[in-house]
């Protein structure tokens, strides 16, 4: 797969198949990979469905890992969703697409309203896969936060980088914190990391958790900024502690021109899931304007 350089960071992505672009923002928090979308990458995003391969036969598809995940690399800075949509803007510029569907899963649906937000001309339609919200959902994002604070302040920075190549990501361990994973593959970001001001980086730490995660509302836009996405959009909703039902209905309530497909994951399947995306791409149209 090719790395590019956005915003002075090395991101890892892909581009395949054909037909109207599609921009994919993989599900599992901070641990937004590629191999998400794939079933040799753990769960099925849609259950049995492997996403990129079958994606692939219908969209030229776009997918990356997020920076400070995967084999991207970070930089430790105020993380915001303003920043996160700037590289999903400087993605689709590097594949050459002036216009995509966009398709989120979790942590990415909130990416995909972020970038509807700041970028409208980009986005053709929104895909809002099981979108996080509620208070639930913000309580543990904070606990998560405190708990790195905590490893931080009791073991130092040496310990988070021996402990990240174990952990791999701030969604599956926590204590190594949003900036774990780039200390694994860039030596010299690790080597800087560890010789940070305790201070500051612990003020960095929570300017991003409450830029990131501020109040119960789904997670990406405020409800003004919600109410002012003229882009269409699906929500498919999920049902847990993380991909609130009523955060699904929120959005539904406050984006102007949105459709909440009412079926529960219980009974959201491979086949089902991809009729949705292709009734609602299709009736955008699928002609490709970029």
């Amino acid at each position: 797969m090719p790395f590019a350089t956005i915003n002075g960071i090395k991101i890892n992505y892909l581009v395949q198949g054909q037909g109207p672009h599609l921009l994919l923002f993989a599900p599992g928090g901070f641990r937004s990979v590629i191999s998400r979308w794939t079933t040799a990458g753990g769960k099925g995003v849609f259950k049995d469905m492997d996403a990129l391969e079958t994606l692939s036969r219908h969209f030229t598809v776009i997918a990356y890992d997020r920076r400070e995940s995967g084999l991207s690399g970070g930089r430790v800075e105020p993380l915001s969703w303003d920043l996160y949509a700037q590289e999903a803007k400087g993605v689709l510029d590097i594949a050459g697409a002036k216009q995509a569907f966009v398709l989120g899963g979790c942590m990415g649906a909130s990416l995909a309203l972020a970038l509807a937000v700041r970028y409208p001309q980009v986005c053709r339609g929104l895909l809002l896969h099981w979108p996080v919200a509620g208070y639930r959902w913000m309580s543990t994002m904070h606990a998560w936060f405190r708990r790195h604070v905590d490893f931080v302040h009791a073991n130092g920075f040496d310990a988070v980088v021996a402990r990240a190549p174990a952990g791999d990501n701030f969604f599956l361990d926590p204590e190594i914190g949003p900036w774990g994973s780039p200390t694994v593959v860039d030596k010299a970001f690790a080597d800087g990391y560890v010789r940070q001001d305790m201070a500051r980086y612990v003020d960095i730490v929570e300017r991003s958790r409450d830029s990131l995660f501020g109040d119960t509302m789904p997670s990406g836009a405020s409800g003004a900024e919600l109410m002012a996405i003229k882009v269409p959009a699906i929500i498919m909703s999920g049902n847990d502690w993380a991909h609130s039902l009523s955060g699904s209905w929120a959005i539904k309530e406050l984006l102007p021109d949105a459709q909440l497909w009412d079926v529960l994951p219980s009974e959201q399947n491979a086949q089902n899931t991809l009729e949705q995306i292709l009734r609602f791409t299709s009736r955008i149209g699928t002609h490709d304007k970029s």
